[in-house]
């Protein structure tokens, strides 16, 4: 057996959470991928997973050698690149994880139209809202938004969007309309926990920033999640423009102190640094770069 072989079948298991389903991601039977880990382990003198029959996981040697393992098989994936991009040609698998509602609605498009230039690439694009971590986890890229924690990741922008206030007519029937940062104290928010700091907002008021509370007893994960909540009549919120803005067009929703300029959100991908940028890597993301800022200002979409 190649040692390239047993690497690559153990990677996919851990993957794929089964004998089975690798098989099917590598092309082969279950029972080679069972032979081909078995192999290594023999190879390497340690047990990498542990087996029941009803699941699999990784022991303390088996979450020691993935990362390392992840490290050759993007060596040899980038030497079969290198080979492949000279001839024009794409080749190879990218991992991608991304926000779920901003993915859901532009990162889905924009990696199918990639795949469609580009037929000889696999992407795995993986839809959600916790911080992936890159490098144990083995994404190529990460897109996130908003102001980010320092970090040893490479960031570049791809693109930029704002986050409105809005409220939907019933809760306004029934309360007094904030015209001023400071009226939120008085008023019920809904927050999104994936905003840096879910409980307070920044305004710019009179060239200064001040930072007030969004008092309320609902936190969620999810901006389409504070959609919902905010359409019910649940409260008021802080959510993308490309969430809401259809919304607000149709007058299911109002905006709320449009004068009142907030922080831009930055769109970022972040990548692991590395000696030589992968060519399906760089790629992608001039395509992202070039594509999405047209999208995110784009009329919404017809519902």
């Amino acid at each position: 057996m190649d040692k390239i072989d047993g690497i690559r079948a153990f990677v996919a298991v851990v993957d794929a959470g089964s004998f089975t389903r690798a098989g099917t991601r590598l092309g082969i039977s279950n029972k080679l991928v069972s032979k081909y880990v078995a192999a290594l382990e023999g190879q390497q003198g340690v047990t990498l997973l542990n087996r029941t029959t009803r699941s699999l996981s990784l022991t303390p040697a088996g979450e020691r050698y993935l990362a390392a393992a992840r490290r050759v098989l993007a060596a040899v994936e980038e030497l079969d690149g290198q080979a492949s991009a000279e001839e024009g040609a794409l080749t190879g698998r990218l991992r991608v994880t991304a926000p779920v509602t901003f993915g859901e609605m532009f990162v889905t498009v924009l990696t199918r139209d990639f795949t469609h230039a580009h037929p000889a690439l696999n992407i795995d694009l993986h839809l959600s809202d916790r911080y992936v971590d890159l490098a144990a986890e083995g994404f190529d890229l990460a897109l996130r938004i908003g102001q980010l924690p320092d970090s040893s990741l490479i960031s570049r922008r791809v693109g930029q969007a704002e986050a409105w206030v809005v409220a939907s007519p019933a809760y306004l029937a029934s309360r007094p309309r904030p015209t001023h940062p400071e009226a939120l104290r008085d008023h019920v928010c809904i927050r999104d926990s994936n905003a840096q700091n879910p409980g307070r907002a920044a305004f710019l008021v009179e060239g200064k920033v001040i930072s007030v509370p969004l008092p309320g007893q609902i936190t969620v994960n999810s901006a389409q999640a504070v959609r919902e909540l905010v359409l019910t009549g649940e409260g008021i919120a802080l959510i993308p423009s490309f969430v809401v803005a259809h919304d607000v067009a149709e007058g299911r929703l109002e905006r709320l102190m449009a004068d009142y300029q907030r922080p831009r959100l930055d769109i970022q991908a972040l990548y692991l640094p590395q000696p030589f940028m992968p060519p399906r890597l760089s790629a992608y993301l001039e395509h992202l770069r070039a594509k999405l800022t047209p999208l995110l200002k784009a009329p919404p979409p017809d519902s």
